[in-house]
């Protein structure tokens, strides 16, 4: 495929490159930092979030902004100084199955404002649709040959990238496979020797939720100490969960929200219980997660909001509840 026009290397100076370890880090992260590597570039990731980086990011986000915004320009701030530059990318929803919250697209530009200060340099791409596979090998292949990389190069950066991306979703989808063949043994197992059966409990939240430490750590630990099998749904395969998502709605415009639901779809009757997580106040998942507990009909679910005040403060509590719950329904103590 030909770049219609060859871009101009006026990124050339650019060696470090600031990648935030927040929202579609934990979606795409692979992938961009094998493109930048495959190009000669250092990357250079934020911290792990922790309560600074919470704290930095929402003083300097107005209070709409979610959670998991609010901790992004947390990790921006504490790229500044350390990169040349920070790569903030832009994903549209031009796609009426395939959009994002319309924050990732003009993220680019709230990062340059929120940091216009520090004079933070800013690099960025436009992914106007990501089912459209061609149009996002010529929008990073365009970042590549601004970085002084010749066409042909940024091409096989790009694909350096896709490899590694794919290969990551792989591994956790073969290990989330692997998981649920364990719980079915060790069910059939206790179901022969007569004793409790083991819970698997899915944990539905986006990426940049259920992967960091910080924001959904405490939750995972907590269900892991209680002897559950915990999944988490954006491990599930993403194309099969993506095409699986047609069965709740023709109409949804959310490609992660898709993913999580199909995961949902796939998994439900493998698991036990369903554990929905979202950061305040996320309009898409607002919309979606009522939605869920209307459709999905038999299977308990408890739906958890986390917010930068109280973050994951007494919810495990209400964790220690519903699994005992679930336990007691087992052994027979909840008909219908």
């Amino acid at each position: 495929m030909a770049l219609p026009h060859p871009a101009r290397p006026d990124l050339a100076w650019v060696q470090r490159v600031g990648i935030p370890r927040g929202l579609l880090y934990w979606r795409y992260g692979e992938l961009w930092q094998a493109f930048f590597r495959s190009l000669g570039r250092e990357v250079v990731l934020s911290p792990e979030t922790d309560k600074a980086i919470v704290e930095e990011g929402s003083a300097r986000s107005i209070d709409e902004c979610c959670l998991a915004s609010k901790a992004y320009m947390g990790h921006v701030a504490a790229l500044v100084g350390r990169c040349d530059a920070v790569f903030v990318p832009s994903y549209a929803s031009c796609h009426p199955h395939a959009g994002f919250c319309t924050k990732f697209q003009g993220l680019p530009d709230l990062v340059r404002n929120t940091f216009r200060d520090e004079e933070l340099a800013v690099m960025s791409l436009l992914v106007g649709n990501i089912r459209d596979k061609k149009g996002t090998e010529r929008s990073v292949a365009e970042l590549g040959m601004r970085l002084g990389a010749s066409a042909k190069e940024a091409k096989a950066a790009y694909a350096t990238g896709l490899h590694a991306q794919r290969a990551a979703d792989k591994r956790r989808a073969t290990a989330q496979a692997a998981a649920l063949q364990d719980l079915a043994r060790r069910r059939a197992a206790a179901q022969a020797s007569g004793e409790a059966a083991p819970l698997g409990i899915l944990l539905v939240a986006h990426p940049y939720i259920s992967h960091d430490s910080y924001l959904c750590g405490t939750l995972a630990e907590a269900l892991e100490r209680m002897g559950v099998t915990l999944l988490l749904a954006d491990e599930t395969d993403h194309g099969r969960a993506y095409k699986r998502s047609f069965d709740f709605s023709r109409t949804l415009p959310w490609a992660a929200n898709r993913e999580l639901i199909g995961s949902i779809l796939m998994l439900r009757d493998q698991v036990d219980g369903i554990v929905l997580v979202s950061a305040f106040p996320c309009g898409p998942d607002s919309m979606t997660d009522d939605a869920i507990m209307r459709y999905v009909e038999g299977l308990p679910m408890l739906n958890l909001t986390i917010d930068a005040q109280s973050g994951t403060a007494g919810v495990e509590t209400r964790l220690e509840s519903f699994v005992d719950i679930l336990r007691y329904q087992k052994l027979g103590g909840y008909v219908g």
